[in-house]
Formats: structure tokens, sequence, C-alpha cells
């Protein structure tokens, strides 16, 4: 038993697994792989920089929502996990890392909320994310993350979808969307295209609507866009949570070599938050890219844009109450809140904003992998999400408005834990209720 143990440790037999198979040998030769050679320069500069202060804390939701236990403060999390790897390599054993593990992939989410209160700007999610890549070199991912990953490696995808279904699915939605609107595609292939439009795994698998919806919406723009039918359409990254960088970068390469070998003009990406990052920024930089080699467009900025150039107009405002989730890695991570209230407010007729909001906005308790580590993590989850709970029930709101897969999937559960009176919606949902559609008059159509 490690002498800093957790609380309530989750029930995970690949982790059990993979601590019965370590060793002093294993274990030092992945600490050695990552702290000497793979983080070495940031982490000395964050390790020295670092004074205990504290002032992390009051900014993390896990944190908060268990009555400010100590235990659960950003500075506790990684004096726990990466300091004491940094201090004791030869010492650290397996118990230990057992329970970095359970802190390093569901007591915190980074989320990155805690950086922007840090006096000293340091990084804390990069700190976590390598706890996270020691515990993958070592086999200690949680099983249902794992399998995600696996998913990416073996499929190209995170959700184990097979080509022939990819290109089903796209052509199902097709048929959907002309029953909306005529002419509506969802075409594939199509070379020299100005947009690539790369989606989330989910979407084909679970929600293919928003498939649907989205082929609405371009065709009442006029734009001229494609889908891959090859590896290369699934923009989500989970390895990029898991630790698992090797695969991280071959999913990034794939996704850029495919809109490449299309020759479109940039990529739009759905709504989806940590696949923003991974192909914007940590995929690009694994691979050694100073960028990515197109012009990439989050979902937010893309509708925000639709609207401000008259591309679409809105016909009829969309009237129950809502509020909306920032995601974290495209407001606090890329700065688009502004646009998303944008986006709401030309859409929605009645919008509650949460306290706080954009970049201070507490995070879903689903990103970084939080979600991805299945059944076993979930009361751990729900656990740190009290606070969330409470901020979304004071808005009064009906509707979360949820322009990520991950912040929908975690609002969804933290609306059904706490038992509040709400429901859950993508941007796109009600974009293609309210705008107006080419042949259908313009009754109703705002000014």
């Amino acid at each position: 038993m490690s002498k800093y143990p957790v609380n309530n440790p989750i029930d995970d037999t690949d982790l059990d697994e993979a601590v019965a198979a370590l060793t002093r040998e294993k274990i030092k030769a992945a600490l050695d792989q990552v702290i000497d050679r793979e983080a070495s320069a940031r982490l000395k500069i964050y390790q020295d920089t670092c004074v205990r202060c504290g002032l992390c804390a009051s900014a993390c939701h896990s944190y908060l929502s268990r009555d400010r236990d100590p235990r659960f403060a950003p500075v506790s999390k990684v004096k726990d996990t990466l300091w004491r790897l940094v201090r004791e390599r030869e010492n650290v054993t397996p118990a230990d890392l057992r329970e970095m593990a359970q802190i390093a992939y569901l007591e915190c989410g980074t989320c990155r909320r805690c950086s922007q209160y840090c006096p000293f700007g340091i990084d804390i999610a990069h700190l976590m994310l390598t706890v996270r890549r020691v515990c993958h070199l070592l086999g200690l991912v949680p099983k249902y993350l794992q399998d995600t990953t696996d998913s990416h490696s073996a499929t190209g995808n995170q959700m184990w979808i097979h080509q022939d279904e990819w290109i089903d699915t796209a052509l199902w939605q097709e048929e959907d969307a002309c029953d909306e609107l005529a002419g509506a595609r969802v075409p594939m292939e199509r070379e020299g295209a100005d947009i690539m439009y790369s989606v989330i795994a989910p979407e084909p698998k679970i929600l293919a609507q928003l498939m649907g919806n989205m082929a609405v919406v371009m065709k009442a723009a006029n734009l001229d866009w494609t889908y891959p039918d090859t590896d290369g359409w699934d923009n989500s990254n989970m390895a990029m949570y898991s630790g698992d960088f090797e695969v991280m970068g071959r999913i990034a390469r794939k996704h850029w070599d495919t809109a490449m070998r299309l020759g479109v003009k940039r990529v739009v990406m759905g709504e989806c938050g940590h696949a923003f990052r991974g192909a914007m920024y940590d995929g690009p930089r694994w691979l050694g890219f100073k960028q990515p080699p197109l012009p990439l467009v989050h979902a937010i900025e893309f509708y925000w844009d639709l609207l401000e150039s008259g591309k679409v107009t809105i016909a009829k405002k969309f009237d129950t109450p809502v509020t909306v989730q920032d995601p974290c890695n495209t407001v606090r991570g890329q700065g688009l809140g502004g646009k998303l209230r944008d986006v709401i407010n030309a859409m929605c007729s009645d919008f509650r904003d949460m306290n706080p909001n954009l970049e201070h906005n507490y995070c879903c308790n689903a990103g970084g992998g939080q979600i991805n580590c299945g059944p076993p993590g979930k009361i751990t989850r729900m656990t740190s999400a009290r606070i969330k709970a409470e901020q979304l029930a004071a808005t009064g709101a009906e509707i979360c408005i949820t322009p990520c897969h991950n912040c929908h999937s975690g609002i969804e559960d933290v609306v059904g834990h706490y038992d509040l009176k709400m429901k859950t919606k993508f941007l796109i949902d009600i974009m293609a209720e309210c705008i107006q559609l080419p042949g259908a008059g313009n009754e109703g159509a705002e000014d």
C-alpha cells in the first residue's frame, strides 16, 4: 500500500493486471525515457518554478466539488504524482503507480483552468499528461480508454467503424437531408473541394443526424465541400489523452494526409474540442510540424462566419431558454467564447449565460479522456461535477448547448446524475432548425 492512498480506488481489472506485471526495471526505463529524454527542459523549468503556493486550488472543480479536500487541489495532484516520480524514481512501487494512474486519468481532466490562476503560468495539464505518458509506457491505462486508443490504431477511428459502415451512414444521411432540403448532398471524395468537413466518430456511430443536419446547412450556404471515403475522416484523437503519443501522431498524420490528398483548401472541424486540439496542436507538434499544413477552422468559427457573411440567415429563433457549456479546448484554449455567444444570440431568443463563463467556466468533467475511462470512473467524475451541476441549475435554462461531443456526453451525465430538468443540444441541431432554407419563403425571417 502506498503512503499516499487515493480516495475510493476504481475497480479496473486492466490496471490491476498491469500493476502485477510491473518490475523495477520496467518502471525505471519508462521514467528515464519520459523524464530525461521527452519532457526534460520543460519539466525542469516547471519543477523549479512551482513554489507550491496552492493558488491553483480554488480553480479546480474536483477540489471545489469535494468541499475543498486538499488532496484534490492541482498542486497536490502534481505533488503526489509527477514530483514523486522525479524525486523518488528509484523507489516508486507498482502500487504507487496504480494510484498515480487514477489521479492522472480521472481526478484531473487537463482542462487548464488551474493554469489561469497560477502566478507563474505553469501548465499543470502538461504535467499531468506527462504522468499519463509514463502510465501508458507501463500499460497502466484504464480499460475503456485503452480500448478507444486500440480502435484508433486498428481502424483509424475511435468507434471501431469499418469503411463500408462509414460510407453507408453518409449515404443514409444524404437521403434524410434531401427530405429536409431538395438537392442536399453528402459528397465524398470530391477532389479540389473548398472544404473537407471532418467529424468525430460518435457521429456516424450514434449521432448520425448531425451529419444530415450539416448537409442541410452546407446546401443552404451553397458551399463546396466533401468527406473522404477513406481513413482520415475521424478527427478525434483519444490517444493524445491515453499517453500513446505514437498513435496520436499516426492519427494526426492520416487526417492531414487525407486532406492534402483531396486537395481541399481548408478543413472545417466538427463540434469537438479535444479533436480540434489534437489536429491543431498536439498531433502536429509531435510530428515536428511548425503548423498544420492547411487552414483549420472549428465549427464555432465556421457557423459564426456563415452568419456574419450572410451565407445563411435565421428564419425563426429558437425560443426555449438555453445556456451554453464552454468547451475547454476551444474557449479557454482558442478564445472562441465571444463568437460562440454571437452564434447563440443570433439563433436563440432566451440565452442565459453561466456564472462564471467563457474561459473561466468549469469543465464538463468528461474531457481530457475522463469519460472514455468508462463505467468504473463514472462515480468519480460525477462527484467532481457537483459544482457544475449547481452552475447549470442556477441558469434556469431548459437546454444546455454543448458545442463539443465530450461536453455533450458529460453534461448529459451530470443532468442525469443530479436530476436536473435540462436537455442538451449541439449548435448544428439548432442551426438546421432555424435557418432560412432556399425555396421555403421568407416568412418570419430575422432582419
